[in-house]
């Protein structure tokens, strides 16, 4: 299979509809541009272990778009550890109404996503190397997302901070046990999260969902925080 063609389209096309998600054709065209640049680069750097085109359009399109319907309209997001722009980049193809700032501690990760973004010639869309526990900003986020960072505590940790007051806090997961699980842990008194934010109580729900082609079930889960 290549990447752009018809087999390939219909797989973004029937996956996102399986995931609730309306894709147009430009933004199908889009996420082939992308992947044609990632495996370009990646012949010269490391970026992703997944190269094959049909497993590259459901484990990094497919799976990045996942919570699309969860994030509210105009929402300023913040993607942590973005890699090679997933899953910042393709939630802004599917989402142009949102402004999105991705990080990622990697020099030529970042170089990447800067790339993408102007090749792509999207708007309301910026990238920077920072660490994310260096990271401020002027305004906190609506969202905050990761896929990179695997403890749904340290994902908290690092962005607490930067979350506005009625914002959410979106982390890709495995399976459905495994993520409720993390949850458990997040939210039990050993892990001292009440007593490092204080009276913030923090809210959690796990959605699931399938991608085409994996038995497996995926989960996101969010997070948000309310006063107690």
């Amino acid at each position: 299979m290549q990447i752009g063609s018809s087999a390939w389209i219909e797989i973004i096309q029937a996956g996102a509809v399986s995931l609730g998600i309306d894709v147009d054709r430009q933004q199908i065209d889009q996420f082939a541009r992308y992947a044609g640049e990632l495996i370009h680069w990646n012949r010269k750097m490391n970026l992703t272990a997944i190269t094959e085109a049909q497993t590259l359009a459901v484990k990094h399109f497919l799976d990045s778009i996942a919570p699309a319907a969860l994030i509210p309209p105009g929402a300023s997001l913040l993607d942590i550890g973005s890699g090679a722009g997933f899953p910042g980049i393709p939630l802004k193809i599917v989402r142009p109404d949102l402004r999105v700032t991705l990080i990622d501690a990697v020099r030529k990760k970042v170089n990447f996503q800067k790339h993408v973004i102007r090749t792509l010639g999207l708007e309301n869309i910026g990238a920077h190397q920072i660490r994310a526990e260096q990271f401020s900003a002027e305004e906190p986020f609506d969202v905050i997302i990761t896929r990179a960072l695997s403890g749904l505590r340290e994902f908290v940790a690092l962005a607490l901070p930067l979350l506005a007051e009625d914002g959410v806090m979106l982390s890709w997961k495995g399976l459905p046990a495994e993520a409720q699980a993390e949850v458990s842990l997040l939210l039990s008194d050993e892990t001292g999260v009440r007593s490092q934010y204080g009276r913030e109580r923090l809210t959690v729900s796990v959605s699931s969902y399938r991608l085409p082609g994996i038995a497996a079930e995926r989960s996101i889960v969010a997070v948000r925080r309310s006063d107690e």
